[in-house]
């Protein structure tokens, strides 16, 4: 396969996964009834923060891929994390587990960072175009957290 079919298998997949998450979310999406600190984000910044860190994702994997870098390992840590990224979705929206969902999103953390760390060895634009996503997620479990306690 070409680079540019690398990449844009690469950039799909995450959006897919957060498109079809985004899909099942929709008759549970609870939001803008929770109580929120005051530093919680408008609903509407949510998709477009999310499509940007999907594409962000993609082409850091699509780096990777093109160039032959990828390991068994990368590949493990990567998919891993998109499918714990996903969970946690369904776990704060759907079932509406709260403190579960952040100790959940403390592992994504987690993942996140040794993802980082795996793909910067192996490409550094590819590793620090993961820290957007790694700043997000942090700020989300303060958010998440903060969620539970006021609603609670």
């Amino acid at each position: 396969m070409n680079k540019i079919g690398i990449y844009i298998k690469s950039i799909f997949l995450p959006v897919l996964i957060g498109g079809v998450v985004g899909i099942i979310l929709s008759q549970f999406l609870d939001y803008n009834s929770l109580q929120k600190p005051f530093f919680a984000p408008p609903s509407i910044v949510f998709p477009i923060v999310w499509t940007f860190l999907y594409i962000l994702m993609g082409v850091s994997y699509g780096i990777l891929k093109s160039n032959d870098l990828t390991t068994p390992k990368i590949n493990f840590i990567y998919f891993l994390q998109l499918g714990v990224n996903a969970l946690w979705s369904i776990f704060f929206f759907v079932f509406e587990w709260r403190l579960f969902s952040f100790f959940w999103i403390l592992l994504l953390i987690f993942l996140v960072f040794v993802m980082i760390v795996n793909f910067y060895e192996k490409n550094k634009i590819s590793g620090l175009l993961q820290i957007p996503y790694l700043i997000w997620i942090i700020f989300a479990s303060f958010l998440n957290l903060a969620i539970y306690l006021l609603n609670n």
